[in-house]
């Protein structure tokens, strides 16, 4: 079955590609390949919507499944300690070989583009988010406006208060922890439901994208998206050696455990839409259903780890397009910023270019640079939603290693 939608995944990216291809080349009229791309978006619009319909349940009931099963309050401390740790640790990585890639490569130099007037303005909405904003945005007022918004840290956070309770409470309330455990079988039911639209989905996002920015937008940006790619390809590759200093050989399981999320990231742009996968997949690897229902929500605010190198990639691409040189001290202190202001953005609509967007001011970048990225935002959208899935799946792994709480494999991988 595995195999099977993987199959029926890739073929949805190639004929999507080739769809697009074919309505770019022989629709001359911009405003009729406008329409088309809009009407094909539909479907992929729809395919998203179903996939945020499910995410606020299905993390609310898994992660107070997972938290009223443990011991205590201490476990529930240590495990959180050690899922923060782990991923502020990979942050630091992702930012800085994304700040090393980035100064290695020059992607900026020598582009055969024409380059925005420094007084141009983009359409991205800036907005930089202040500790306060960002302690008080953390702690819902309403957990049904939570819920509705998909704001997932503030799931999170409501969800970590429910789970202590019930894990508090000496008969640990049975009838609502039963009712959860169920909750959380039916929205993974659901979720098997929805994922037969996926490759309906991935077809018209390419078919989309390509129809109405072509082929040819790629090679004025060739070496600013292949390096970004080679860059992500290697983020994903160091994390995945370090998995597999801590299981071995299980790695290659592990990869092929979270293939298809990765392909619907991928494909779709969207990390949220392979949540649902990601979460059955390592219970299927062997991860506790506790740990993985734990630390993944935490994962989708904290470790968006493609995202973060984007952010420091495509804000040295701006300030090398517009021959601005940053100190390395500057380039050290927007590291730590970006490390800190990147927390806490995932419930944001394009949230890492509006991350960019709040941080050029305070370098002197141009906000104009960000009209070079839109061009090409949704194919690195594509790149770093896939990178991002790794990062939370091997950050789960090490975290049920550390904990003992790594299994075997209850179903043949690729069955």
């Amino acid at each position: 079955m595995q195999r099977r939608f993987t199959l029926f995944v890739l073929a949805a990216m190639v004929l999507g590609v080739l769809a697009g291809y074919v309505i770019n080349r022989l629709v001359t009229d911009p405003a009729h390949v406008k329409q088309i791309a809009e009407n094909l978006s539909i479907v992929t619009d729809v395919f998203l919507r179903l996939i945020k319909m499910i995410i606020a349940p299905l993390v609310f009931s898994t992660l107070v499944v997972g938290i009223a099963h443990m011991e205590d309050g201490a476990a529930i401390g240590r495990v959180g300690a050690k899922a923060i740790g782990w991923f502020i640790l990979a942050s630091l990585v992702s930012l800085s070989l994304g700040l090393g890639m980035v100064t290695l490569l020059h992607p900026g130099l020598g582009l055969n583009l024409v380059i925005p007037a420094v007084t141009a303005h983009s359409d991205v909405v800036t907005q930089a988010m202040t500790l306060k904003d960002f302690v008080t945005h953390v702690v819902p007022t309403s957990i049904v406006q939570a819920m509705a918004n998909n704001e997932i840290l503030q799931i999170v956070v409501f969800s970590i208060f429910v789970g202590t309770a019930i894990a508090a409470t000496e008969s640990r309330a049975p009838a609502v922890l039963a009712m959860a455990e169920q909750i959380a079988q039916i929205m993974l039911k659901v979720t098997g439901y929805v994922m037969l639209f996926a490759p309906f989905a991935i077809f018209a996002a390419l078919a989309s994208t390509v129809a109405t920015q072509g082929v040819g937008v790629l090679l004025g940006y060739a070496k600013f998206v292949g390096g970004f790619y080679f860059s992500l390809v290697l983020l994903a590759l160091l994390l995945l050696g370090v998995c597999f200093l801590a299981v071995g050989r299980r790695t290659l399981a592990l990869v092929a455990v979270i293939r298809d999320p990765a392909i619907l990231a991928f494909s779709t742009a969207s990390s949220e839409a392979a949540y649902p996968r990601i979460l059955e997949g390592l219970q299927r690897f062997g991860v506790s259903r506790r740990i993985a229902s734990f630390v993944l929500p935490l994962g989708y605010s904290f470790n968006l780890v493609g995202s973060m190198m984007y952010m420091t990639f495509a804000t040295l691409f701006i300030a090398q397009a517009y021959h601005i040189t940053l100190t390395l001290g500057q380039e050290l202190v927007m590291l730590l910023t970006l490390m800190v202001t990147s927390k806490g953005m995932a419930g944001v609509p394009r949230a890492a270019l509006v991350v960019v967007a709040a941080i050029l001011p305070a370098f002197h970048l141009p906000e104009a640079g960000l009209l070079l990225i839109l061009a090409v935002d949704h194919l690195l959208d594509m790149g770093r939603s896939a990178t991002n899935v790794v990062g939370n799946s091997v950050a789960a792994t090490m975290i049920a290693k550390w904990e003992g709480e790594l299994g075997p494999e209850t179903v043949a991988v690729g069955a």
